[in-house]
């Protein structure tokens, strides 16, 4: 059973207009989760916004009983198995539910993504790369979707066997939730065999607006993303944004000019992609990085460490709104025109968020709502 901290950082995160963002500053700022819950009434109205709901313990308790009735646990971003790469995106979630062996994240792992609509050579191709890196001992994470993504999972089970497999699936609705219904049998396999993730609360439906926060899951966890076939401003290409704004490879498979799901994938290579024939390409270019967990990720026990820090004044926070409008604009922007330390900027696009008056946005942008 999960204990009273542990709690708490659920019913924080799932308070309203309390995200990843704010949630961290949250808990960097008082230390605890239960600390910063008995002061967001106080914030909230220091900011000027209208009061705001807290989750209750009840209902905290109530989610934990149904994350341990669906087989899954949650995993906490200062756990130790919580996957290595995943804090360094700017909204790395908080809390995970997890069905599975959370060892295999600590395998060093390429996302793999493209087409619901996919080609039978783009299927086949993705379910030979995939089997051919899981048995190099790479993790394949994919988003258990159909086309690229189910072939994906289905060629990392196969090369196992009855054995464990070396995949991930990243689901855009709650752990007890299967999605899309002919994959129910695959999900609920990589739950025995395998991994599968979630982010969103047990019982929520994967609504349209939960799909992007998936995708920077899988770019997150992932050392780099491969594009198998995706059409233009497709979901895979979000994905494959999100990873190079991550700062990871982003490779793609080239196809025919004359099909429109290769579009995607060949604009990729023409902006700067690496181009990828077979699992040799992959390997090479991740090779560097394999071996090792990155030094810089901060220990547990210094994620949310309390920081002293000073209130900004009611002038700071005058001159930083009138910086911001309905176009987003990154917070590195808002320090260098607002002349205002990081500290202090952060501080304020926190009180404004818990006062519903501004939207964070992909990249650490922020805009009025």
């Amino acid at each position: 059973m999960l204990g009273p901290e542990h709690l708490a950082r659920i019913r924080l995160l799932r308070s309203e207009r309390i995200g990843p963002i704010s949630f961290a500053q949250l808990l960097t700022r008082f230390g605890s989760a239960s600390a910063a819950l008995e002061a967001l009434p106080d914030l909230v109205r220091r900011a000027g916004g209208r009061s705001l709901r807290v989750a209750t313990l009840d209902q905290a308790e109530q989610e934990a009983r149904r994350v341990e009735a669906a087989g899954a646990r949650y995993l906490f971003a200062d756990d130790p198995d919580y996957p290595a790469l995943l804090p360094h995106i700017d909204n790395a979630p908080p809390v995970l539910t997890v069905r599975g062996d959370t060892a295999l994240m600590q395998r060093p792992a390429i996302a793999m993504v493209g087409a619901r609509n996919a080609s039978a050579a783009a299927c086949r191709f993705a379910r030979q790369i995939a089997g051919e890196l899981a048995e190099a001992g790479i993790l394949v994470v994919s988003g258990l979707a159909r086309g690229i993504d189910t072939a994906a999972h289905e060629g990392a089970l196969r090369i196992a066997g009855k054995a464990q497999a070396s995949t991930a699936g990243v689901i855009a609705s709650g752990i007890d939730i299967s999605y899309p219904p002919e994959n129910r049998d695959m999900q609920r396999e990589m739950g025995e065999r395998a991994l599968v993730i979630a982010e969103q609360p047990p019982g929520t439906e994967p609504l349209a607006r939960h799909f992007p926060y998936r995708n920077r899951i899988i770019a997150g966890i992932a050392l780099g993303t491969l594009v198998v076939e995706a059409a233009p401003k497709s979901g895979s290409l979000i994905t494959a944004r999100l990873a190079a704004e991550a700062g990871r490879d982003v490779m793609a498979i080239p196809g025919s000019p004359l099909d429109s799901r290769s579009r995607g994938c060949n604009e990729l290579i023409r902006g700067g992609a690496t181009l990828v024939q077979g699992v040799d390409d992959v390997l090479e270019l991740i090779a560097p990085f394999a071996g090792e967990r990155p030094r810089h990720v901060a220990a547990p026990q210094q994620r949310y460490a309390p920081q002293p820090s000073r209130v900004p004044d009611d002038a700071a926070r005058t001159v930083l709104v009138g910086l911001l409008g309905r176009s987003p604009i990154g917070t590195d922007e808002l320090v260098r025109q607002s002349g205002l330390d990081s500290g202090a900027v952060q501080m304020i696009l926190l009180d404004l968020e818990l006062a519903g008056m501004i939207e964070r946005h992909a990249a650490g942008r922020v805009s009025l709502v």
